[in-house]
């Protein structure tokens, strides 16, 4: 098959302590070897705190909402239609920092390893343990 269909209420939805995720594309799901595409719903006052990808870059698109991103120690609030891009092994974080929820996709690529991202968090390491007090 050249291409798949991905229907989002099909897609396996993960309940997170900031929200929800649903992978919409990855070589589990597609097959896709470049890019792993994640749905991600923010509840109000929830993020993904800091964490780098070492080997991915990554671009945010807010779909919905408010979201407070961070790219190493410059942060900016994003709309709907605004993007962050982040190359491999920079840290970042997305918090909603809106009454309602928020909604981006985050675009990785090229996929890696067998669920075709990789993350590592490093919110309890200085200094991003204290840039949001």
């Amino acid at each position: 098959m050249p291409g798949r269909f991905v229907i989002a209420n099909e897609a396996q939805l993960k309940v997170d302590d900031f929200g929800s995720s649903r992978r919409l594309s990855d070589p589990p799901s597609t097959g896709a070897k470049q890019l792993t595409v994640i749905e991600v719903n923010f509840d109000p006052g929830k993020g993904h705190n800091f964490h780098k990808h070492p080997d991915q870059e990554e671009v945010v698109l807010v779909l919905a909402g408010q979201i407070e991103q961070w790219i190493d120690r410059e942060k900016r609030t994003l709309g709907p239609g605004d993007s962050a891009f982040i190359p491999p092994d920079v840290v970042h974080a997305s918090f909603n920092v809106g009454d309602q929820p928020a909604k981006i996709a985050a675009i990785l690529g090229p996929s890696v390893g067998p669920t075709g991202y990789e993350v590592v968090d490093v919110a309890n390491d200085a200094p991003w343990n204290s840039l949001r007090k």
